[in-house]
């Protein structure tokens, strides 16, 4: 990795990180492209995979470009901007053109941003001709159609930068109008956003559904997103670990530590619940957490996939340059370095639980992991990234025997898939949250108080069923039933409460983003009754901490009864908690 400034633990006392650590990362990965770069720099060809796009070396520049773009806005020295200019000459004859539902699309949203985060150091002073070329194929972005999520939001980044300049106001102004207009419908409540008309929730609701929205704010004083924005972070903020760790969930993950962005952006728009010290806390610690796993190559590049190279975490769009959109966190840099962002001592990031009912979700924090129960968000069916019924920052999905997944057996061995999710609600009562849905055949309820996850599902008498925990890489012959410890102390088990018989460890020699070989919680039965419960834990020692102290684990769970349709959970404490289940026939 390139060279940093030495640690301050005094300022940053938990990542040692300051913003000149930001400011010389950021100098290192545009370092880093330039020998890749076209002689009319209008487009950078990193190596690796071609994206199906096949507009890497568009992505290059133009996600490079925003990244050197936040440097310089933030003060750092303008000659970062000159090889840009030098592309914007030549790049219009260059570049794919935007056309309905492609790539350049979103690749002129990033330029325009670009050119509008330093306008009088580059657009102003760029030649007339200049102008008026990259202005022309910009607006090509107002009279195309977007694909129907995210997107609606590039042509509007567009038409701001366009207004703003005085080109092409009225198309402009109407496409700000529109994308804003558009994503209305698609907010669900409690801060989140659905990435589409569907119910798509994950990352993009931090670095595209309220990060544009801020930055036109921002930029040019249009909307008022600020109280959505602080509501969203209320949640979001807990799925950071006290490691940096980030919630593997959702498409496009190996955009990594661009999850940090709306962090910046709340502070940005003085639109945030966390405190200054929080906010670059938790910042920080994502950004370090991934260039310390290896997320660079030797040459400095960005890599595709997750702390290294990692097929599964991507999409058939992601190309060589599709990482820089990691770019986006730097938006940080806009808050000048006396900000209380960069001048307040660090601070540890909150811990707790939140209930969603909107997005259907739980987010739990305990420091040493965060976790999100998902009865609300879905892509595709089928998709790993989004099927299961439980994410973390500390695992990740498998994938030849699928983790946190509940279904009927098929006589073949086989196990039924979740199929569409339906959501059922969720809440919270004091120390606990719950969440419920239904999917093919099967209710289901994730009640979570402290260390303990019970998950209960009603599926038709006399069914075969199982159930998975959290993939930890690991041996499976770590320990016995359904129990397996990490390297890092980190236990993940399964224990059951009634209609499961066998408990076992299996083996994914295929591994997850964390590495390979993985282990598999997993518990087997016939739930007689239609009723099969059990309980799950994740935790134990902190990323780094001596393994010994997972020994001090003890996973003592409720006892469950079943009467009708309600299931009432009866903890150690002797607290009591009872929850509607239908039977799956009368439910749907």
């Amino acid at each position: 990795m390139f060279p940093l400034p030495p640690e301050d633990r005094t300022l940053s006392p938990y990542t040692g990180w300051t913003r000149a650590h930001w400011e010389a990362v950021a100098d290192g990965l545009l370092a880093a492209v330039e020998p890749y770069r076209s002689a009319d720099g209008a487009v950078i060809n990193l190596p690796g995979r071609e994206s199906w796009s096949r507009c890497d070396g568009l992505e290059g520049y133009a996600r490079t470009f925003l990244l050197a773009a936040f440097r310089v806005a933030g003060g750092g020295p303008e000659e970062l901007l000159a090889p840009y200019a030098r592309g914007l000459e030549s790049g219009p004859g260059v570049w794919q053109p935007v056309e309905d539902r492609t790539q350049p699309m979103v690749e002129a949203a990033s330029i325009a941003l670009s050119l509008w985060l330093t306008r009088e150091r580059l657009w102003d002073r760029l030649a007339p001709a200049t102008r008026e070329r990259v202005a022309a194929y910009l607006a090509e972005a107002l009279r195309h159609e977007p694909v129907d999520n995210n997107w609606w939001l590039f042509p509007a980044m567009v038409g701001g930068f366009l207004s703003a300049a005085g080109r092409h106001a009225e198309e402009a102004d109407a496409a700000v109008e529109r994308g804003l207009a558009r994503i209305e419908p698609w907010y669900a409540g409690d801060g989140w956003y659905a990435d589409g008309d569907n119910r798509s929730f994950d990352h993009y609701n931090g670095w595209a559904m309220h990060l544009y929205p801020a930055l036109l704010a921002h930029l040019s004083g249009h909307g008022s997103p600020g109280p959505r924005l602080r509501r969203f972070l209320e949640s979001y903020a807990l799925t950071f670990d006290q490691d940096g760790g980030m919630l593997h969930q959702g498409r496009s993950l190996t955009y990594r530590f661009a999850s940090a962005t709306s962090l910046f952006a709340g502070a940005l728009l003085d639109a945030t619940p966390l405190s200054p010290g929080q906010t670059r806390r938790i910042a920080s610690g994502v950004l370090r957490r991934f260039l310390d796993a290896g997320a660079l190559s030797a040459e400095g590049l960005l890599t595709l996939g997750w702390h290294g190279p990692h097929e599964p975490s991507l999409q058939s769009y992601s190309g060589s340059a599709s990482p820089y959109w990691a770019s986006k966190a730097f938006l940080g840099l806009l808050l000048p370095a006396d900000h209380p962002v960069w001048t307040s001592p660090e601070e540890p990031g909150p811990t707790g639980l939140a209930a969603l009912p909107g997005p259907g979700l739980v987010v739990q924090n305990t420091g040493d992991v965060a976790r999100l129960l998902n009865h609300g968000s879905q892509h595709h069916p089928g998709d790993p990234l989004y099927d299961r019924y439980a994410y973390s920052t500390r695992t990740a999905p498998t994938v030849r025997v699928p983790d946190n997944h509940f279904g009927m057996v098929r006589p073949d061995g086989t196990v039924t898939g979740r199929g569409t999710i339906t959501p059922r609600g969720a809440g919270s009562a004091g120390d606990l949250a719950w969440a419920a849905s239904a999917g093919d055949g099967v209710e289901s309820l994730s009640v979570i108080r402290g260390a303990v996850e019970v998950r209960v599902h009603r599926v038709a008498p006399g069914s075969p069923v199982r159930q998975t925990g959290w993939a930890l890489v690991a041996d499976p012959a770590d320990g016995p039933g359904a129990r397996v410890r990490d390297g890092d102390g980190l236990v993940s088990e399964l224990v059951a409460v009634c209609g499961y018989s066998r408990a076992y460890v299996a083996d994914d020699p295929e591994g997850s983003a964390f590495g390979a070989p993985a282990a598999v919680p997993v518990l087997e039965g016939v739930a007689a009754d239609g009723w099969a419960v059990s309980a799950a834990v994740l935790g134990g020692a902190p990323a780094g901490a001596p393994s010994a102290t997972a020994d001090d684990i003890t996973l003592t769970v409720p006892s469950a009864a079943v009467a009708a349709d309600e299931i009432t959970l009866t903890w150690p404490d002797g607290t009591r908690h009872a929850f509607q289940v239908r039977a799956p026939d009368a439910a749907a």
